[in-house]
């Protein structure tokens, strides 16, 4: 009988499949770098930072590092996200840490050069650093990949940050000291946090109640909103929950989210076509003044109407034939709400007035043609008339003697020629 040979096959591993989870709530050591040590002068400082934009940089962190941890891993078979997010975060705290110490510097000696952008405002200049170590660290397959592209890396990078915040892995207080250290370093101006510097703990706590920084909720029922006392005023003019009175003028109050939608459709006061739209009136009327506008416009609406019945009718006439309508009927046309009643009312008083005589265009040219011969002759007549009156002043003048005179010789000349012509 033979014996059985060794197996010479590896022995099966029994490790379980590496994790995706991201360790939950594991003790950070923050590094030392971080601590304002290396600041001489006065040994307490006032560390209080604008609350709106030190929420917004803490935010950020979160889905900085989870980018950092899925480019890392891509197309790992023994590595996940959560197996290299503890090692990623320190390293993220120590490059932002580094970065920002020496960023104001960078940015002076390198602006305008095309390897570095310049930002003012803080929230920008991390923002950009955290995307700068996270592009660091992708690896090989990730750089290449068409994954990196795609809406599955996107997915991939949300779902992992969510796991992060949901097991505690960087709580907000601890992103939040980094994020003060992080913030004073790239603020030059002093524009987001505040730097006083006091020589005992007594005058910082004095000074703590009162600064301008100091952290403030809004006092508006449903509003959480958090910023700095030099914000209030400015939070204020934009907060959604605060109760204002209506833009529109109207008598109500309301908090601001809901303003645009009670303007447009609620509101007392929104502009509204007028009833007589159709047929002519153009006017934007509030609708709580309808019946006022119907009333005070009457007079219009009754010519809209004239205008729809008598199409080749000039305005003049239609005029003349409203105030004669309004003088049989006013008090019953006031009544009609709407075109369809006015219209048929003033059909009904049109109807009793003697007919409207609409003088065509052809009729007014052929009624031309003939008036322009006879003020011809008219004209002429005056010319004839003139020439009289000017014959009868010169005939009453003192040269009429000489004149006469001389027409009564003319023809005796005139006389004595033929005669002489008629003997020869």
């Amino acid at each position: 009988m033979m014996e059985a040979s060794p197996s010479t096959d590896p022995p099966a591993t029994t490790d379980p499949p590496p994790t995706t989870e991201p360790p939950s709530g594991d003790v950070e050591n923050l590094p030392e770098n971080i601590k304002d040590a290396k600041e001489a002068g006065p040994a307490f400082h006032c560390d209080i930072c604008d609350a709106e934009l030190l929420f917004k940089i803490t935010q950020a962190l979160l889905p900085g590092l989870a980018t950092a941890c899925v480019d890392n891993t891509t197309g790992g078979v023994f590595r996940s996200p959560g197996s290299v997010a503890a090692d990623i975060r320190k390293e993220l705290v120590e490059y932002l840490t580094q970065r920002t110490e020496t960023y104001v510097a960078e940015s002076v000696v390198e602006e305008g050069g095309p390897e570095m952008e310049v930002f003012d405002n803080p929230y920008d200049i991390i923002a950009f650093l955290i995307d700068e170590f996270a592009v660091s660290k992708r690896n090989l397959f990730s750089r290449v990949s068409a994954l990196l592209l795609s809406e599955r890396r996107e997915d991939s990078i949300d779902d992992f940050a969510q796991q992060m915040e949901i097991n505690g892995f960087w709580p907000v207080d601890r992103r939040e000291a980094i994020v003060q250290t992080l913030l004073k370093n790239v603020d030059v101006k002093n524009e987001y946090h505040c730097n006083m510097k006091f020589e005992t703990a007594e005058e910082l706590s004095l000074h703590v109640p009162t600064c301008s920084f100091r952290v403030m909720t809004c006092e508006n029922e449903g509003c959480d909103a958090r910023f700095s006392a030099n914000k209030v005023e400015k939070h204020d003019s934009v907060c959604p929950f605060k109760i204002i009175p209506c833009e529109q003028k109207c008598p109500a109050f309301l908090i601001r989210r809901e303003m645009d939608r009670h303007c447009i459709t609620v509101c007392p006061m929104k502009l509204v076509n007028c009833p007589f739209f159709s047929v002519g009136c153009k006017t934007g009327v509030p609708s709580c003044k309808i019946e006022e506008h119907q009333s005070q416009e009457l007079h219009y609406h009754i010519l809209y109407i004239l205008q729809g019945m008598y199409k080749d009718a000039p305005d003049e006439v239609l005029k003349e034939r409203v105030d004669q309508i309004e003088e049989k009927a006013a008090g019953r046309l006031a009544n009609a709400k709407t075109v369809r009643s006015l219209t048929s009312k003033v059909k009904d008083v049109d109807a009793k007035l003697p007919p409207l005589v609409i003088e065509t265009k052809k009729e007014a040219e052929t009624s031309e043609t003939e008036a322009k011969p006879e003020s011809t002759e008219v004209s002429g007549t005056n010319g004839n008339t003139e020439n009289a009156a000017g014959t009868k002043e010169v005939v009453n003048s003192e040269s009429a003697p000489p004149s006469s005179k001389g027409s009564e010789e003319a023809p005796e000349a005139t006389t004595e020629n033929s005669v002489k012509g008629s003997e020869e």
